[in-house]
């Protein structure tokens, strides 16, 4: 799910959250549970319901931050990589482990 400017809440059981992405494979679901769990955020994780047993079981994965957005604070550079590194679009999107290009060039 490409990052969306659109803040989309609503609960997970008895818990108000922020969604960050839904119907996402396990991998996907495991790397943002790690990335958002690592910058201090409450991941709160429901299953999708599966039409058979065949089906590919997939997730929605949100946080308890209410103000949370993804896509604020990854063009922010608010979210750190596990090593300390800013979260780029594309780390963000794994399309790469690198975290460079910056988006500002503050240089010139």
């Amino acid at each position: 799910m490409a990052l969306a400017g659109k803040h989309t809440f609503g609960s997970i059981g008895d818990t108000r959250v922020t969604f960050v992405e839904k119907k996402i494979d396990e991998n996907r679901k495991n790397f943002l549970k790690k990335l958002l769990e690592h910058n201090g955020l409450e991941v709160v994780i429901q299953e999708e319901k599966r039409k058979t047993e065949e089906d590919p079981q997939l997730y929605t994965v949100a946080v308890t931050d209410m103000v949370f957005n993804p896509t604020i604070w990854v063009f922010e550079r608010k979210l750190k990589t596990l090593d300390g590194r800013k979260v780029t679009q594309d780390y963000w999107n794994q399309k790469t482990d690198d975290t460079n290009p910056h988006y500002w060039n503050y240089a010139n």
